[in-house]
């Protein structure tokens, strides 16, 4: 039977550090009944760190059993000693080398406890191994650390050493103490850190005047792009800016020289050339950071593939100081990269790059960034996709989630990965059954369950996972109503397990959001019906239902006791989402002449969102900010609707909203044009409305299109949208097909 309240090996551990029994007989009474004869020493003199740290383990030892250790430099103190020893070894069979930066042993010997690292760091992960592993204490997050009470703490025999082969272990947290715990490095020592280009070769200082030092695209230089790594001045100016920021920041090993957030790599024939020799945009990037790398021997020069210069060329090689940051966004995770036909071509890349170098930082996506706080189901595939890391001799790994702890499982998930990160095969279960049980208390089998039951769901649905995904897209799959019907019982027993521990009851809630918020996007989605937000009266109107009303108003509350600023990666509050919200189910269901009312498209809307289906325009519902839902999109063409009133009506307005959200390819309209007929086939214009919004508006914006007439009669009314239909020069998409999306066409 598993614990959830403590896993079996913390049990074991709980045992020796003061259980009833005796103690086995070569084990340590380190403290008993408070009191303790041990000192702690270090050889003089000692770093900052070092000190530092020592006050950390004696910290813990007096909150957990009150006792206070003496700190001395000296041997002369009679009693039992605690050492730390940085770079040499009272052990002449221990090569403190062999421990590298981060590695070091802990062992007992001739009652005297020995913590030993070849490193001020190697120290300090010492410490906070032995304060987990030994005497119970567990950082759950930044904000939740338990130590258990030991009045008596008894160490068994101990000879543990621990070396890591991922060496850099990141998770993007600022929170230095979570980071000491967990044995997490940050970017803080770089340099620059990634998307370089525009840092180092500014457009608004070079481009009008050298248009040239920019990437060519589709004939024309563009300053939104990329740089043009065949210009001699282009590598002039990178190397002097550098120059001069290593002046200013010496002590910074790490320099990225990397390609910007975006698309357009160059076309011009010198960059083209390279790339086409070694068969992949990478080749002019590393050709040109290779030369880079050359002006700084003493100096790491890193650089991207990613994206569009993720596969590495045929023939050139990383020069030795040059590292490469490989990225994963592109990678379902559902199941483990190694498992999954639609990785594969990263697992070649991350194949091909490890041929050419061990230099290789690479960068891990965790969470799913278009809604944060929404169900992803991919905690089993992180360690098997850290060991595959790992296998392939990588030794620096990012698992990039949030800077702060928000959003689905946040806190568990970054406990597990920083315990993978530090030894990536560990029992897994057995730490997520400590975590839970610490961190929900009585609550904690439920969880588990709920766990268990949503990953098995995905993985019989056969359903990907994206980490710019949305619930509705699984309303047949692991989030089917009767999915979500399971997950809620489970819930409810959660909830009922904590009811008298508000701590509890408040983390259960918590974790309970992302499945209210796939509730609320299913109800949205859905319309009406026993699933759907609203109902549908004998008299054809639309009424929200109220338990949805209740529900998004707890979501809105609850996410904001929890702290949780936005619900995606690039903004919306729980307060933005619930106006959002509030706004569709308030103007859904409005009376106007067209509702429900037949629509022909020219041409026909995409397949891709709300099955192309015409009656999105006359359905009732209005869009809100995310095309997905409720919307109608063109690729790469103008849009024609015609609706038929069924009659003669006299019409005085008609409305119309449009979307855009540049980064996903969708602009607004140049010109929406409103007609009239009576017959269907002889249109009269009444009215044309240009677009206000500017096109490089980030962002998602919603626009209404409307006329008002002198009231008039006609039976069918055309909406032309003209569309820009490609992607501007300055978009990360240029060249490429844009689209339109348009919401409810209403007729008064």
């Amino acid at each position: 039977m598993k614990s959830f309240r403590l896993s079996l090996g913390l049990l074991v551990i709980l045992f020796f550090l003061g259980g009833s029994g005796n103690a086995a007989s070569d084990s340590l009474i380190l403290v008993k009944d408070g009191q303790s004869d041990f000192s702690l020493y270090v050889s003089p003199p000692a770093s900052p760190q070092i000190a530092a740290n020592i006050e950390v383990f004696r910290n813990y030892i007096r909150q957990s059993s009150g006792a206070g250790l003496p700190v001395v430099s000296d041997l002369s103190r009679t009693g039992h000693r605690v050492i730390f020893e940085i770079g040499a070894s009272s052990d002449s069979n221990l090569n403190v080398g062999n421990l590298g930066r981060d590695g070091f042993r802990i062992r007992t010997e001739g009652g005297n406890l020995y913590l030993t690292a070849g490193t001020d760091y190697g120290l300090q992960n010492a410490v906070y191994t032995f304060l987990e592993t030994y005497l119970g204490c567990r950082m759950f997050s930044p904000t939740v650390t338990v130590v258990p009470k030991r009045p008596t703490i008894v160490i068994p025999n101990i000879d543990d050493t621990q070396v890591p082969s991922i060496t850099f272990r990141m998770e993007d947290f600022r929170n230095s103490t979570y980071n000491a715990w967990h044995k997490l490095n940050s970017n803080e020592d770089f340099g620059l850190f990634v998307h370089t280009f525009k840092i180092l070769a500014p457009p608004e200082k070079y481009f009008a005047e050298h248009p040239e030092y920019f990437s060519l695209s589709m004939g024309k230089r563009t300053a939104a792009g990329q740089l043009c790594l065949s210009n001699p001045d282009v590598f002039r100016i990178v190397v002097d800016e550098l120059r001069a920021r290593m002046r200013a920041k010496p002590e910074a090993e790490f320099w990225s020289v990397s390609q910007n957030d975006t698309y357009l790599p160059c076309e011009c024939a010198a960059c083209r050339a390279i790339d086409s020799a070694e068969g992949s945009p990478s080749g002019s990037i590393l050709a040109f950071v290779n030369r880079v790398a050359d002006e700084f021997p003493d100096k790491t020069i890193s650089t991207l593939a990613y994206q569009y210069s993720r596969s590495a060329p045929k023939h050139l090689k990383p020069r030795p100081n040059v590292n490469i940051m490989l990225c994963s966004i592109e990678c379902n995770r559902s199941k483990p990269l190694v498992e999954d036909s639609t990785s594969a071509s990263f697992v070649k890349d991350v194949e091909d790059w490890c041929r050419l170098t061990h230099n290789i930082f690479l960068w891990d996506y965790v969470i799913q960034y278009r809604n944060l706080v929404s169900p992803f189901p991919n905690l089993h595939v992180l360690q098997p996709n850290i060991q595959f890391f790992a296998k392939n001799g990588i030794t620096s790994v990012f698992e990039q989630g949030l800077a702060v702890m928000h959003g689905e499982f946040a806190e568990l998930r970054s406990y597990l990965i920083a315990k993978l990160l530090w030894n990536p095969y560990l029992n897994v279960d057995s730490v997520m059954d400590d975590f839970l049980g610490g961190f929900y208390g009585n609550a904690a089998p439920h969880i588990r369950q709920y766990i268990d039951t949503m990953q098995a769901a995905l993985q019989a649905s056969g359903e990907d996972l994206w980490i710019y995904g949305y619930p509705t897209a699984s309303k047949n799959g692991y989030l089917s109503f009767g999915m979500i019907d399971t997950y809620n019982a489970i819930f409810d027993q959660a909830e009922a397990a904590v009811a008298d521990d508000s701590v509890f009851l408040s983390r259960v809630w918590t974790a309970r959001l992302p499945l209210q918020f796939a509730i609320l996007e299913q109800a949205k989605v859905a319309g009406v019906g026993d699933w759907g937000a609203f109902t549908l009266d004998t008299d054809g109107r639309l009424r929200v239902r109220p338990d949805i009303e209740s529900l998004l108003t707890t979501f809105v509350r609850r996410c904001k006791d929890a702290d949780i600023p936005k619900l995606w990666e690039h903004g919306i509050s729980p307060d933005e989402y619930y106006a959002s919200t509030d706004r569709f189910l308030n103007e859904s269901g409005k009376s106007h002449l067209a509702l429900f009312k037949p629509v022909t498209l020219t041409p026909p809307a995409s397949p891709k969102y709300h099955n192309g289906e015409s009656s999105a325009l006359t359905d009732g519902f209005k869009g809100w900010d995310d095309y997905h839902m409720h919307w109608l999109g063109f690729e790469g063409e103008d849009m024609e609707a015609t609706v038929d009133l069924g009659s003669r009506q006299t019409i005085a307005t008609i409305e119309t909203d449009f979307l855009q959200d540049i980064n996903s390819w969708v602009f607004m309209p140049l010109t929406v044009e409103f007609s009239l007929s009576d017959d269907g086939r002889n249109f009269r214009t009444v009215g044309t409305v240009a677009d206000t919004i500017p096109a490089d508006r980030g962002g998602v914006v919603i626009a209404p299109f409307n006329i008002r007439l002198e009231p008039c009669v006609a039976q069918y009314i055309r909406v032309r949208a003209v569309s820009l239909k490609t992607c501007p020069i300055w978009h990360k998409g240029a060249g490429g097909e844009a689209w339109i999306f348009i919401d409810e066409i209403a007729v008064r």
